[in-house]
């Protein structure tokens, strides 16, 4: 009796270390800052172009069911004509930074 209880106690002792012999993988899948940040920009642009999408699409709903009403009407033109700009800006901005670093990369000085 005293040995089966002193095999399940070192059993029980045996058991962390069979958890920490699992390999942890990198969940972003590279070490690079320089492509995280690259991703998190990506998703980001991803995420405003829906939301620009989700706008404009719901000001052309606006002016589907406005039914003649002058304030409906420009609230859904309104709408429409910001996520347009809003996206304009956007890719603008990107545009820019993404000229910038990789001008700072090259060591182009202007």
């Amino acid at each position: 009796m005293r040995n089966r209880l002193a095999l399940f106690l070192f059993s029980l002792l045996l058991l962390p270390s069979t958890s920490f012999a699992a390999v942890l993988t990198n969940p972003l899948y590279t070490t690079d800052i320089r492509e995280v940040i690259a991703r998190i920009i990506q998703a980001i642009l991803g995420i405003t172009g829906a939301v620009a999408l989700l706008m404009f699409v719901y000001g052309g709903f606006l002016l589907l069911i406005s039914g003649g009403e002058n304030e409906k009407i420009k609230k859904g033109k309104e709408t429409m004509k910001w996520a347009v700009l809003g996206l304009a800006v956007i890719i603008g901005a990107y545009m820019i930074v993404s000229t910038i670093i990789n001008a700072l990369e090259k060591g182009v000085v202007a």
